[in-house]
């Protein structure tokens, strides 16, 4: 029984003085040791008995074994630290046929290509890479079944944030674009060890079906148009569209709007567009 093999490991706290692994500040760690947390994020993430469950980061292993335990067919774990590496083997070494742990950098490696599908992705993301991972999944995301991670809160608020807000941005269009975004809870920073200087939140993202792949073009729109996002789009979109008031009037949106009045769907029109 799962149970049973993880009762026989080293408590996390033992794991990490053994191996020296005290979170680096560079590589956006703070390690969630709390079981009934990471248990929660296991089992928000849905149905794991099939297919290939993929985590970045892993750590000292606190969510892989929360993992392992609700019943995950198989887990990939991606960490670049040597050190947790390191640390995981004993895990590795209790579950052969279920957990793989490969070292390197989850910026690098093409996670749509990782295991049998269905493929989904649960992580307590590295805060200082978590976006640029999020954008790139989110030009692959017809790979996957769902996306269950760990973020800042600010960054979960702009990722579900609606128009018209201070939150809304390029990162609430293409993700709400490609996905269904579901907020899940916070999480202390008092929970993490050692404690970050502000909240984390859990979000699920679920792909929609038939988003294209390409989103090229909207990167372009949306870069454009939040990247000035104080001025009308007749002026902040220029340096991508000739005369922007032609375009956005024939869509039937304003040249005086700002960024932030489009809907998303505004947005995919204009991105269509051009």
């Amino acid at each position: 029984m799962p149970e049973d093999k993880l009762a026989s490991l080293p408590p996390l706290r033992e794991v990490i003085a053994r191996h020296e692994l005290a979170a680096r500040k560079a590589l956006g760690q703070h390690f969630l040791l709390d079981g009934n947390l990471t248990d929660r994020i296991a089992r928000a993430a849905g149905d794991l008995a099939t297919g290939t469950t993929i985590e970045v980061g892993p750590g000292p292993g606190g969510l892989t074994r929360s993992l392992l335990r609700s019943g995950a067919a198989r887990v990939v774990a991606i960490e670049r630290d040597r050190r947790a590496v390191a640390a995981l083997a004993d895990l590795a070494a209790a579950f052969p046929d279920r957990l793989e742990v490969r070292e390197g950098d989850a910026l690098e490696i093409d996670l749509a290509g990782l295991g049998e599908p269905p493929r989904r992705i649960v992580a307590n993301l590295p805060y200082n890479v978590a976006t640029p991972l999020l954008i790139g999944w989110l030009r692959q995301a017809r790979a996957f079944e769902s996306l269950t991670l760990m973020f800042q809160k600010e960054v979960v608020d702009r990722l579900a944030a609606k128009p018209r807000s201070k939150a809304y941005g390029r990162l609430s269009v293409l993700t709400q674009h490609v996905c269904e975004v579901t907020p899940l809870f916070d999480i202390a920073a008092s929970a993490f060890v050692p404690p970050p200087k502000v909240v984390s939140s859990v979000v699920h993202l679920r792909p929609r079906p038939g988003v294209e792949d390409d989103l090229s073009r909207l990167e372009a729109v949306t870069a454009a148009a939040f990247g000035q996002r104080r001025k009308m789009l007749r002026s902040s979109l220029k340096r991508i569209i000739e005369v922007p008031e032609i375009v956005l009037e024939g869509l039937g949106l304003s040249p005086t709007a700002r960024a932030e009045e489009l809907t998303v769907g505004d947005f995919i029109r204009l991105a269509r567009s051009i």
